[in-house]
């Protein structure tokens, strides 16, 4: 009871009900990336994505990222693009977690480069 809950009335819980309606009535299948996202497109032109796990525009792989986004290019005729050695594998956004990138990740590190003339 409560996923049907969750798939009526939350729209980050992966798609809604409306979304898979629309999904059946009008979407065509166009292709599945590596995180498990399928891609969709209909008649008129419009193109989206269902996503694997959790609502997060970042975890849309470069593959798929300038299909969805009307970006014509090389990769938009070949979505199993060969990846070489030195490229580093597709990471979602990290903002607000540990891993996330910041200057003086040692915060006993920072240190005064003057001296207040007040004791």
């Amino acid at each position: 009871m409560l996923t049907l809950f969750k798939k009526i009335f939350t729209w980050w819980n992966q798609d809604t009900l409306g979304t898979k309606i629309k999904t059946i009535l009008s979407g065509k299948f166009v292709g599945k990336d590596h995180l498990g996202n399928k891609y969709y497109e209909s008649k008129s032109g419009k193109r989206w994505v269902i996503y694997a796990e959790e609502v997060d525009a970042s975890k849309i792989p470069v593959e798929w990222y300038s299909w969805i986004h009307f970006t014509p290019n090389k990769i938009e005729k070949n979505h199993d693009l060969k990846k070489y050695d030195w490229q580093k594998p597709h990471q979602s956004n990290l903002t607000g977690t540990e891993l996330a990138y910041y200057p003086n990740k040692k915060r006993d590190a920072i240190k005064k480069k003057y001296k207040t003339w007040k004791n």
